[in-house]
């Protein structure tokens, strides 16, 4: 093995071993620090579902990380509700995302970039929560 995995993407040596972290571990930890933003409605384009909200789908869904050694690269794909002011809330997915993964993982975030994909209406928010009852 050539220490080449992609779903790799920290190392760590230690006296006792090693420490690895997955792509998918920052993927996860990404998409549940942007899930607990207000006026986030739903990741990739979906909208947020009662199994979603469960953690029964995956909470990296809507998320992209492209890592290296030491940095990380987000992109989130996010749904937000009708009536919030979008840039307020990607500003603060963005701060939210930053700090989870740094405090988290130790790799250092260069970038979060929010796409905002859609607009949950109230209406579409309603009739969710009456099917899922």
């Amino acid at each position: 093995m050539d220490g080449k995995n992609n779903s790799l993407i920290r190392e760590e040596g230690t006296e006792i071993g090693s420490i690895k972290i997955s792509d998918e571990v920052v993927a996860v930890i990404a998409g549940l620090a942007a899930s607990e933003i207000p006026g986030v409605a739903g990741m990739s384009g979906t909208l947020a579902g009662i199994a979603e909200k469960l953690g029964m789908k995956s909470m990296s869904k809507g998320v992209k990380v492209e890592v290296g050694e030491r940095e990380t690269a987000i992109d989130l794909f996010i749904v937000v509700e009708y009536g919030v002011r979008i840039p307020d809330v990607a500003s603060e997915v963005q701060h939210a995302v930053k700090k989870a993964v740094e405090s988290m993982t130790g790799l250092t975030v260069v970038e979060v970039n929010v796409h905002v994909q859609g607009v949950q209406s109230p209406t579409e928010a309603r009739e969710e929560e009456i099917r899922v009852k």
